[in-house]
C-alpha cells in the first residue's frame, strides 16, 4: 500500500481510529486529539469505513470523477497521428484547433515532445564469431599522464607547470573468446598501432588462437596506408565499422569501459606510472580469473581453446 509522503497516519492507525469511535463509543473530537489530526480527518476516515468497510480506508487517486473539459480521445489520437509524420507543434496546432500548450501536453503525455523521440535508435544487433581468432577488436583510448601534486596554502597548485602529456591504451579483443591484450603506449600514430598489432598476434598466438580478421574504428591510425599494407603482409582481412556507430565495435569499447571503472579508475594512485604498472595484472585477472556475464560468468580463457570437428579442443 503507497502512503502520501506527508501522512499523519497508516493504515492500521486509520483502522484504529475508527475502532476508537465505533466500538469504543468515543467522539471524533476525542478521537482527533488522540491521534493528533483533525476532527475532519477523523470524521473522514470514520465515514469511509462506515461506507466502504476496512477498504475505505486505504489511499484513493487525487484524480477527480469527471474531467468536463477534458479533450475528446479522437482529437488526442488526431494530434499524436500528426506528430508521427513529423509534423511540427506550431503546425499540429492550427491544424487541429487547439491551443500550443495543450498540444505541448499531449505530446509530453505521449513521450512524442521531442524530435529524437520520432528517430529512436536501432536496436542493438548482437553477434558472436563462432571460434577464437575469427575477427579481432582493436580500439585505442587515450589517457592522461598525471602526477602527485601538492597543495598551497593560499589555494594554488604546486607541482608540474606544464602539462605531462598523454597516453594511449591499445586494446586488442577476441570477438569469441573475449581475450584481452593491452599495452600502454606513448601515442596513436600508425607505427606504434602496428606495432601494437604483431605483439597482440604473437600473445593469441601463445594461446594456440590464430587470428584471420581485425574490426576498427576510423581512427587516423587504422586508416593510414602503412596500416593497410601492415594487414596485407599479415593476410589479415580489415574492417572498419560505420561511422559514428561504436557499438559495431562494441566489444572493445565495452573492455575498455570495464578496464576504466576496475583499473583506472578503481583507486587513488599516487601517479600514472604507478597506474599503468598495475595494468597487465589486472589484465591477466581479466582473462584468467574475472567471471565473464556473456560467457556464463566464466573467465575468456575457458573459451580460448579452439573446438575441433570431432568434439575435441586443440
Amino acid at each position: 500500500m503507497d502512503i502520501h509522503k506527508n501522512a499523519r497516519l497508516s493504515y492500521r492507525s486509520r483502522e484504529a481510529l475508527v475502532r476508537f469511535v465505533l466500538e469504543q463509543g468515543e467522539t471524533r473530537k476525542a478521537a482527533a486529539a488522540a491521534f493528533r489530526v483533525s476532527a475532519k480527518t477523523a470524521a473522514k476516515w470514520v465515514m469511509r469505513f462506515q461506507v466502504a468497510g476496512l477498504d475505505g480506508l486505504a489511499d484513493r487517486s487525487s484524480r477527480p470523477h469527471r474531467s468536463p473539459r477534458r479533450l475528446a480521445g479522437s482529437l488526442v489520437d488526431r494530434v499524436v497521428e500528426l506528430r508521427r509524420g513529423h509534423m511540427p507543434g506550431y503546425r499540429i496546432a492550427r491544424q487541429s484547433g487547439l491551443s500550443p500548450a495543450s498540444v505541448s501536453r499531449i505530446l509530453r503525455r505521449a513521450r512524442l515532445s521531442r524530435w529524437r523521440d520520432l528517430n529512436p535508435p536501432p536496436p542493438v544487433v548482437r553477434y558472436e564469431h563462432p571460434r577464437p581468432g575469427d575477427l579481432l577488436h582493436l580500439d585505442i583510448k587515450g589517457m592522461t599522464r598525471f602526477s602527485e601534486v601538492s597543495l598551497r596554502g593560499d589555494g594554488r597548485l604546486r607541482g608540474k607547470r606544464a602539462h605531462p602529456g598523454f597516453l594511449a591504451l591499445h586494446v586488442a579483443v577476441d570477438d569469441h573468446s573475449r581475450m584481452a591484450f593491452t599495452r600502454m603506449l606513448p601515442d596513436q600514430k600508425a607505427g606504434t598501432t602496428i606495432g601494437f598489432l604483431n605483439d597482440a598476434l604473437g600473445f593469441f598466438a601463445q594461446h594456440g588462437i590464430g587470428v584471420r580478421a581485425l574490426l576498427t574504428d576510423n581512427g587516423s591510425s587504422y586508416r593510414s596506408q602503412q596500416f593497410r599494407q601492415a594487414c596485407c603482409k599479415l593476410a589479415l582481412k580489415h574492417h572498419r565499422t560505420r561511422p559514428y556507430t561504436p557499438r559495431t565495435n562494441g566489444k572493445a569499447e565495452r573492455f575498455i569501459q570495464t578496464a576504466l571503472r576496475e583499473w583506472a579508475y578503481a583507486k587513488h594512485w599516487t601517479d600514472s606510472q604507478d597506474r599503468d604498472s598495475h595494468l597487465q595484472p589486472w589484465t591477466h585477472y581479466y582473462n584468467h580469473e574475472r567471471p565473464h556475464g556473456s560467457l556464463n560468468y566464466n573467465p575468456p580463457i575457458s573459451r580460448s581453446e579452439i573446438p575441433l570437428a570431432d568434439g575435441t579442443t586443440s
